[in-house]
């Protein structure tokens, strides 16, 4: 048997379905992924908004604190308390603003470094703000030194002006750190969600679809098996009628083609569960001699069989049968080459004379789109495994006594089992059903 080296190409339905399946999968993860993208966007906005909020709070309260620990004395500004206050022990940045009624603020008791505060121009605007809003305010502005600081500004009264204002400002730094990390993980997370999604999406459609799929190939699968079987007897019948054969061969292979037909569509109906097989009580060497008589090349076809009873239905074991011995006639060996079969209780055997099947390619040989001596219609044997599966039988293959390849067909002995086999539940030849 050679193998093929190529599969073959899917047909136009298989094809569109996979393409709807795709689809399918790319609508799934683009749908997950704007959700994630708007959930991940609000979520960036509360945390800049929440951090944001913090650091005004943290800035704003310690500002608040100190602005009330300095005091004005006439006209004098006391700073002792600074020195010893919890609060500007733990400022990153601490200065006192002070002016005079119309006059530019000066910088007193800078912490750190005068390098830590805004340039002059800023540290006036901070200060018209003070004057402005009568109360604390916030203003994001950068260091001399560089680096970006959020700061709080709180007036300090004397009497009914503002002398002086405590200014308190946290670096942002590390706040948009922290903030940037929580993007990079946001995009992160958000992208293994999506390739999730989307492999979850195809499988998803892959499992809706496989019905459909299955749907496609048993009825790809069943148009090949009836152009198997019809075209053997299709050709005979042409033969006869071209040569002006008698009438009563001809009648012989139109009966043979409506029990083909007949067979063909009970199949049909079988896998698509419009219908349950039925077993009855059937003689089998009865129906495997008649069987060989209506092949059109029987000479060469040497029957042995004893009375056996078995449940089954005439039909389909018909076809096995018929299939097995036409295989063995068309690859066991030259036209015309001796074939054997045997009936004994609960097992069918059709033997020939050629060179057999490699162990290794038997299971093969059951398979769709396999015979046994190369690439082919395929379907024989498949539909012979696929009987033997609905009267809980098996099918193989097998080295014959002396050369050549035995086929067995066998069938349960206890009818008890087989006739609980009413069932359409199995699958059809090959590998996706009939």
């Amino acid at each position: 048997m050679k193998r093929r080296t190529q599969a073959p190409a899917p047909s136009p339905a298989v094809a569109r379905l996979r393409r709807t399946r795709r689809l399918m999968t790319l609508l799934f993860a683009s749908t997950t992924a704007a959700c994630l993208v708007v959930l991940a966007v609000v979520a960036i906005r509360i945390d800049s908004a929440s951090r944001r909020s913090g650091l005004d709070h943290e800035v704003g309260s310690r500002a608040a604190g100190l602005s009330r620990a300095v005091w004005f004395d006439a006209g004098v500004l006391h700073l002792e308390p600074l020195r010893e206050d919890e609060l500007a022990q733990g400022a990153q940045v601490l200065a006192v603003l002070q002016a005079a009624p119309g006059k530019t603020p000066t910088v007193r008791n800078v912490v750190p470094g005068r390098s830590s505060l805004p340039d002059t121009d800023q540290l006036d605007e901070v200060w018209h703000s003070v004057l402005d809003e009568q109360g604390t305010v916030q203003v994001s502005a950068s260091a001399a030194k560089g680096g970006r600081l959020r700061w709080a500004a709180a007036p300090v009264w004397d009497d009914d002006r503002i002398g002086a204002a405590v200014l308190v400002g946290t670096e942002l730094a590390r706040s948009e750190r922290d903030h940037g990390l929580l993007v990079r993980w946001l995009a992160l997370g958000c992208t293994a969600l999506v390739c999730c999604a989307a492999a979850v999406g195809h499988l998803l459609s892959g499992r809706a679809m496989r019905p459909a799929l299955r749907g496609l190939g048993q009825q790809e699968q069943f148009l090949a098996e009836a152009a198997h079987e019809l075209r053997t007897p299709l050709a005979t019948l042409r033969l006869v009628v071209e040569r002006g054969g008698s009438s009563d061969e001809a009648l012989r292979l139109v009966d043979r083609l409506s029990r083909l037909v007949s067979g063909l569509l009970a199949r049909a109906r079988l896998e698509s569960g419009a219908q349950r097989v039925e077993l009855v009580p059937l003689r089998l060497d009865q129906l495997v001699e008649t069987t060989v008589e209506e092949l059109p090349d029987h000479d060469s076809v040497t029957v042995t069989a004893e009375p056996v009873v078995v449940l089954g239905d005439p039909d389909l074991l018909a076809q096995a049968v018929r299939n097995l011995v036409e295989n063995a006639q068309r690859h066991g060996g030259p036209a015309g080459s001796p074939v054997e079969v045997g009936v004994a209780p609960g097992l069918v055997t059709v033997r020939d004379h050629g060179d057999g099947v490699p162990l290794a390619d038997r299971e093969r040989a059951f398979a769709r789109g396999v015979t046994w001596t190369g690439p082919g219609t395929g379907t024989g044997l498949a539909i012979v495994r696929w009987v033997a599966g609905l009267h809980h039988g098996t099918a193989r293959l097998t080295d014959a006594p002396g050369g050549g390849l035995l086929a067995e067909l066998r069938l349960p002995t206890d009818p008890a089992p087989a006739s609980s086999s009413s069932s359409s539940s199995h699958e059809g030849p090959g590998t996706v059903g009939a």
